[in-house]
């Protein structure tokens, strides 16, 4: 996979991906519903190239981001330069992540990631790093095409998702936000159902 995902972003323009989007209003809406805070911890569990890094930078964020392509890293430490406030990973999302960063993040954003997972066991894997990373209140928001979506993406098949298995998978430590059914439009014009899914972790008592 790892090298399936570096050949693409080896071979094609930011602006060329079928996923580029040339702003992050749409995720940014959502995190307007999350409470301020001084500064957050973000986790991109797959950073890529987007443009949505920039944005959470201006915004004083600290950025946590992973991906499985080397290459998508960096192409990306390039485009942003040498920052204090990012980490870099170059993990496969599926398996265990570092220790380290346990109980650390307090958002974690996933745009069209989760739904190139088809194996169960890998899925499962996915979302025991995300309740392992997210610290107790905080959030969590997930961003993957809907069950009315195009079955493949990036020649993958997709494992595509209802707010209702989104919510099942996220378990009783999480509570439903908002969500939304987004068409986005991809750089050819062809048109992507998503469903956006806000979930806030409950607080330990």
């Amino acid at each position: 996979m790892s090298e399936h995902w570096n050949t693409i972003f080896s071979n094609k323009k930011d602006s060329e991906l079928g996923w580029y989007e040339n702003d992050a209003v749409q995720t940014l809406k959502f995190l307007d519903l999350i409470p301020p805070r001084e500064t957050a911890t973000i986790f991109l569990p797959g950073a890529g190239t987007s443009v949505l890094t920039d944005a959470l930078l201006a915004k004083g964020h600290q950025l946590i981001l992973n991906d499985i392509s080397d290459v998508a890293l960096s192409k990306l430490r390039t485009r942003i330069g040498e920052n204090d406030n990012v980490s870099l990973m170059h993990y496969d999302i599926a398996h265990p992540l570092p220790d380290g960063i346990a109980k650390t993040i307090d958002i974690w954003i996933d745009r069209a990631v989760l739904h190139f997972l088809l194996k169960e066991s890998d899925i499962q894997g996915y979302f025991s790093n995300l309740h392992a990373a997210v610290r107790s209140g905080g959030y969590v928001l997930l961003a993957e095409f809907a069950t009315t979506g195009a079955q493949k993406c990036a020649g993958l098949e997709l494992h595509r998702y209802s707010i209702e298995e989104m919510t099942l998978r996220m378990g009783k430590d999480f509570e439903l936000v908002k969500h939304e059914k987004y068409i986005f439009v991809n750089p050819s014009g062809g048109t992507r159902p998503y469903v956006y899914g806000l979930f806030k972790k409950i607080a330990e008592r």
